[in-house]
């Protein structure tokens, strides 16, 4: 299958790399769920992951609708994506559930960034696959317990947080070097012919924009910025 020749490639290497995104989304909250210490938080989070499936299917089918092989769009991801997955095991399920939130969550403020600079139909796509899906208030409420237990817990996990948004934006930044459409797309949508290293710094300046959300995120789950 080929691209739709007015598809801009960097519109595909984003649905490539969402679509990625939210199939591991939905291998971690099956795994947090089967390590959900009571049945209602197994429920949840099952409920969660089934709707990340959904994500991930609704993103095949809108590269196949542009003529991209779904496949061939993720695979360019699969390696940085798995990397930061592998760079960032959590020792523990109140880890997990951060790791999810702080992880998807910082995610989704990069998607919600570039959507505007998609064609109509692919932005609206992203900004439904965005919407929230009840994630955040049962992470934040399940933390918030656990603090309410635990208080010494704050501290580490804030670390924890800390250290998942700063490996997740290295990475996010190795994959824009690494894909110069997605990088164009990312600084604005700047013509073929634009700037390599003008393309990254823009990139560099929109990653770190990105750090307001995550101070919300700490806050939300009770933790020390």
């Amino acid at each position: 299958m080929t691209q739709g020749p007015s598809t801009d490639p960097g519109v595909i290497d984003l649905l490539g790399l969402l679509a990625y995104a939210e199939l591991g989304s939905f291998f971690r909250l099956a795994d947090d769920a089967g390590l959900a210490p009571t049945l209602r938080a197994k429920g949840q989070l099952a409920a969660l992951a089934a709707t990340e499936q959904a994500h991930y299917q609704a993103l095949r089918d809108r590269l196949e609708e542009l003529g991209a092989d779904p496949e061939e769009a993720m695979a360019p991801f699969v390696a940085p994506l798995d990397a930061w997955t592998e760079r960032t095991e959590p020792r523990s399920w109140l880890e997990s559930l951060v790791k999810t939130y702080v992880g998807d969550g910082i995610a989704g403020d990069f998607y919600a960034r570039v959507a505007g600079l998609a064609d109509d139909e692919t932005r609206l796509l992203i900004e439904g696959v965005l919407a929230e899906t009840g994630r955040a208030e049962f992470v934040t409420e399940t933390v918030r317990g656990a603090l309410a237990e635990d208080p010494t817990l704050a501290g580490r996990l804030a670390l924890w947080a800390r250290r998942l948004v700063g490996e997740a934006l290295s990475q996010a930044q190795a994959v824009a070097v690494q894909r110069p459409a997605l990088a164009r797309l990312l600084a604005g949508g700047g013509s073929e012919t634009s700037s390599d290293v003008g393309d990254l710094a823009a990139v560099s300046r929109m990653f770190a924009s990105l750090t307001e959300g995550h101070s919300a995120r700490l806050r939300a789950m009770g933790l020390a910025d």
